[in-house]
Parts: structure tokens; sequence; C-alpha cells
């Protein structure tokens, strides 16, 4: 019982990707090179849970050429962290675990998402997600390819003023346990005003990132100039959302404005994770609602919008 015991408190092996750090407005690993994460990211995990396997991983990983995925963990939505049970925490937090250890094993660095949206303000649940990271860093502290996204879309008219409070509290947490995994930070509007969180970012902490979030069927060159104003003041920038259709997830493409924002990212270096991994019937879904296969896509399973971000991924 025992022996048993310690089978299953023994951590997956950690990594062995190069440990990531940020180094003026870039990503780069130990010798200094820049990198550039390129991934998708899965959609609420109480909604499509089925999308978090080992196949499906090393899939994008191997044909997609990802070499990141972003975990979604809704904080009060529909089953939310924050609004279910004890447990349904638990079996969302199991999900967590499976990910880390299938991206893990896949080779590819994995960001656990906080996903504010309904709840708007970080501060809503605040005492929850410092709670969250600390167990969390804790826990994956030996692993070099964990990333920490902690506050998803801040939204709702919520300011920088309280989304900075938030992040020191937020941040504080996770270094207390983990003193260099990357950090990606929110900010106002829905993840877009990176203009004005350069005005006064986070102080006293080194490998924090700043989070833009653009749809091109709604978002053009306005908010690429606020992005490159938050570049010029040297704010690093981390694209942990993205996709072409319009803000909604829904709506019609715009591959044309995609392109543009794919020049954008490849000109600075700045990581992109796509949204989203399901068969959701919406066209911001990489995979056809036609389609149940949950690993092992053919490109006939997957939506306009996924063969687009592929080509994306598989470029040089």
């Amino acid at each position: 019982a025992l022996f048993a015991f310690a089978l299953e408190c023994t951590p997956v092996h950690a990594a062995k990707l190069p440990r990531l750090k940020v180094k003026g407005t870039h990503l780069v690993n130990s010798k200094g090179k820049t990198v550039q994460l390129k991934g998708v990211s899965t959609h609420g995990l109480s909604w499509y849970p089925e999308y978090v396997n080992q196949k499906a991983f090393s899939h994008m990983k191997k044909k997609w050429k990802a070499n990141a995925v972003r975990l979604a963990l809704y904080t009060s939505d529909y089953n939310g962290y924050c609004v279910g049970d004890a447990a349904n925490r638990k079996a969302l937090e199991k999900r967590i675990d499976n990910g880390v250890k299938y991206a893990t094993k896949a080779g590819m660095y994995v960001i656990i998402d906080w996903h504010i949206l309904s709840d708007g303000n970080p501060k809503t649940y605040e005492k929850e997600a410092v709670a969250f990271f600390k167990k969390m860093a804790s826990k994956y502290k030996k692993h070099t390819n964990v990333i920490y996204e902690i506050c998803n879309e801040p939204n709702g008219g919520t300011s920088w003023q309280d989304i900075r409070g938030y992040a020191k509290k937020a941040v504080k947490a996770i270094r207390s346990k983990d003193k260099n995994a990357v950090i990606l930070i929110g900010t106002p509007n829905w993840s877009q005003d990176v203009d004005i969180a350069a005005e006064n970012p986070v102080k006293g902490y080194k490998n924090l990132m700043y989070v833009l979030h653009f749809y091109a069927g709604t978002h053009g060159e306005y908010l690429r100039q606020k992005a490159q104003a938050a570049l010029d003041a040297g704010l690093p920038l981390f694209v942990s959302e993205f996709g072409i259709s319009e803000a909604s997830g829904d709506g019609a493409l715009n591959q044309e404005e995609g392109d543009r924002w794919m020049e954008f990212l490849k000109a600075n270096k700045i990581s992109y994770i796509g949204w989203n991994l399901s068969n959701k019937s919406e066209s911001s879904a990489l995979i056809k609602p036609s389609c149940s296969k949950t690993s092992n896509w053919k490109s006939s399973d997957l939506t306009p919008w996924g063969e687009w971000l592929l080509k994306q991924l598989k470029r040089k």
C-alpha cells in the first residue's frame, strides 16, 4: 500500500524542453536565442474535455508542428472552477494534470490558463486564484515547460489598476513556489489595451509577459498600432488567444486581415495560440461539427479556420 501511494504521488517527469525566459520583449531559450511558441488552445475544460488526450497532443506536435498547447480553465461560466462544487474542482484539476502530462510527453510547452470571462474582473475570485496558482506552481515547479496565464480576458470596464493589483498577488503566489516560470498577465478590454499596461507594468519580477488577444474579423490595424506602442515601450507581448473570425468566436473569417496579423507576429517574434480545439458549431472551432474524432485528424476533418491555422503553424 505504501508503494502504491508513492507511485500515485510521483510527479510526471519534467519536460526536457529548455526553460524559457523573457529578455527585452522576447521569449528566449537558455542560450539567449529568441523562441516563438505556436500552438492551439483547448476550449473550456468543462465543456470539451475529450480533446485533452495523448494522441491529440502528440498529433498536434508531430503533424501540425505546434510546440505549445493552452489549457482553458473557465472560472465562472458553466461548471467553472470557482462556481462548481469540490468534486467539480477536483475533476478540473485532474484534467489540467493530464494536460500537463500529455503535453510534456509530446514535447510541448503548456499554458495553464485561468480563463476569466463572464466574471470580468479578476479580483472577483482573487482569493481562489491565489490558492490555485500556489497549488499549481508547487506541483509543477520542476517542469521547464509550464507557463501560467493568470487572467484570460479582463472586461466589463475593469481598469488596469485593478488588474495590476490582482496580478501582483497572483504573481507573488506563483513566485513563492516557482522562481522562474514565465507568467502571462491579461490586459484591459478583453486583453487588447496592452498600450495602457505598458504605461505602468508590474514591477519587481522577471519573466512576465502581457497578453494580447485579437480576432481578425473584428480587430485590424488600430489594434496592431496599440501593440506596436506597447512593444516600443518595452512591453513583452504574448498572443495567448486569437482567431480570424469575429470577436464573438463566430461569423465570417477574414483571412486577409489574418495574414496581416501573421506578418506582424512574425516580424516581432511574438508567440501565438489559436482558439479553439473543438468541434463546436462556430467558425472559431478547428474541427468540423460533423467530425467526432478526438485525434489523428485529416485535412478533411478541419474547418476552413483549422486549415488556415495549420498552414501558419507549419511555416518556417
